[in-house]
């Protein structure tokens, strides 16, 4: 693949080789989320200038730079994962205190974004060694871009990432979420897609876009009610595939009052009333005392109804 990369590694030396790239610096280097040609200019250029490049994956990147035709031996790739990164700053520090060039990349994406880099980037700033961001492809903002967020809802957005794995904890935060009135962001794998789409249901009417396999060959983003998610994946086995980035809309103005209520009783399906009562409190604003009333009337309700 490297020969069709040939005339963008000659452009990168003419785009970007003008510019002064420090010695003794770490480079934070934004790597394609999925379509190799999402690469910048720069970003291939300090990749080739670089003495060596710490990485998550030395296989993943090895890979990577072989498809750009940009010739790295093993020795030049340090690895630096989630595992690691706090120790393996210390080897990536007395390179630049060499006066080494270093490059940082992920696996995909931007460093420090759901990826390992940000205990790095942290570490180097203790010991005053600078540093220089390349941006480029995120998931982040590649799902942002296409979820069609308007501006009648000020405030930007909130990058939550992954959320975790375990039942309980999940439901916990996505009753955090429907507190949250700017948009969200959030992060998935396949194998859990289907657990996060059951658990946003409870969100009911609010919107989401859901991005799979962005910038892939069988790339699909649809925005729907968050109550529609989960038989919108069931609607197609190939839509369990692939990584997942999703924007929870934000929520409409004039729903707090609905929302609060969604969120007292989301938490009176998991919890005893007053802790339930204290949580919402605490979540939403709003008084306790109001709350325990409405928190009474819900329980009164669902146990006329159990009697039926």
């Amino acid at each position: 693949m490297s020969a069709l990369f040939t005339s963008a590694l000659a452009a990168s030396a003419e785009a970007a080789s003008g510019q002064h790239y420090p010695q003794g610096t770490l480079y934070v280097v934004a790597t394609p989320i999925g379509n190799l040609a999402d690469i910048s200019l720069r970003a291939l250029y300090v990749l080739g200038l670089v003495d060596a490049i710490a990485c998550e994956d030395t296989r993943h990147t090895h890979a990577l730079l072989r498809a750009y035709g940009i010739d790295k031996n093993a020795k030049q790739l340090i690895a630096v994962h989630q595992h690691n990164e706090a120790q393996a700053a210390s080897t990536v520090i007395d390179h630049l205190r060499q006066g080494q060039r270093v490059a940082y990349v992920s696996d995909a994406g931007t460093p420090g974004i759901s990826d390992p880099g940000a205990r790095l980037v942290a570490a180097l700033q203790h010991q005053q060694l600078r540093c220089i961001p390349l941006p480029g492809p995120s998931s982040v903002t590649t799902v942002l871009s296409a979820a069609g967020l308007v501006e009648d809802h000020p405030g930007g957005f909130v990058f939550s990432g992954f959320l975790p794995s375990k039942t309980g904890e999940r439901d916990r935060a996505v009753v955090a979420l429907a507190a949250e009135t700017r948009a969200v962001v959030l992060l998935e794998a396949p194998h859990r897609i289907e657990a996060l789409a059951l658990a946003l249901a409870s969100l009911g009417s609010r919107l989401v876009t859901v991005g799979r396999e962005l910038t892939k060959q069988f790339e699909e983003i649809a925005t729907m009610a968050a109550s529609e998610l989960p038989t919108w994946l069931a609607a197609d086995a190939n839509r369990l595939r692939g990584e997942f980035a999703l924007v929870l809309h934000p929520m409409p103005p004039s729903t707090e009052t609905t929302q609060d209520t969604r969120i007292l009783k989301l938490l009176l399906a998991q919890l005893p009333l007053k802790t339930a009562v204290k949580l919402a409190a605490d979540i939403t604003g709003e008084p306790r005392n109001a709350l325990y009333e409405v928190a009474l009337t819900l329980k009164g309700a669902k146990e006329v109804g159990s009697e039926g």
